[in-house]
């Protein structure tokens, strides 16, 4: 039995950020400009509720990075051993086929397909292997899996509700609001 480099934790945080900078640069954009031929694509997708300006995109990555930064350290500290590092493991992999499986579907670049098959999905593969290596028991992925849409779509609505614009709640004379 062998130690679990830092690789292995750490570098679930360090390949996450390599991921995760790209769609920092291409998710904003991405559905405003593919809108049209996605449109004609899936005419029963909601297209405009999917568009989210830059600044949401940066606070639920930023969100999404603390959750993957907590993990990481779990698995720091456990030696992999943690359940919740292991889960993000295996939603972090599965993340990464989810990409390429939206590029197949979308017949084109979708934000996060040029780093799902060269840093995220062989990542995944590698710490899963270094972790058997280490002897270290494996859990199973089911949980992770079921996680990550409500882990994603916690992090949005949180996301959502951070960065909508703000009313002003400042009284006028005679009581009125603007």
């Amino acid at each position: 039995m062998e130690r679990v480099p830092a690789t292995v934790t750490w570098g679930l945080l360090a390949a996450w950020a390599v991921h995760d900078a790209e769609e920092v640069a291409t998710m904003a954009g991405w559905v405003r400009k593919a809108r049209p031929r996605l449109e004609r694509r899936f005419p029963d997708v909601p297209w405009e509720r999917l568009e989210v300006p830059q600044r949401h995109v940066n606070v639920a990555i930023g969100l999404m990075g603390g959750v993957i930064a907590g993990a990481a350290a779990l698995g720091a500290r456990t030696g992999g051993h943690s359940p919740v590092f292991q889960a993000a493991l295996a939603g972090f992999g599965a993340h990464g086929v989810l990409h390429l499986a939206q590029a197949a579907a979308t017949r084109g670049y979708t934000p996060g397909a040029a780093t799902a098959p060269v840093v995220v999905i062989p990542f995944s593969v590698w710490a899963w292997r270094r972790l058997r290596a280490a002897g270290v028991p494996v859990r199973s992925g089911t949980g992770a899996l079921a996680a990550l849409p409500l882990v994603l779509g916690g992090v949005h609505v949180l996301a959502h509700v951070l960065t909508r614009p703000r009313r002003a709640n400042v009284k006028q004379k005679g009581g009125r609001r603007p």
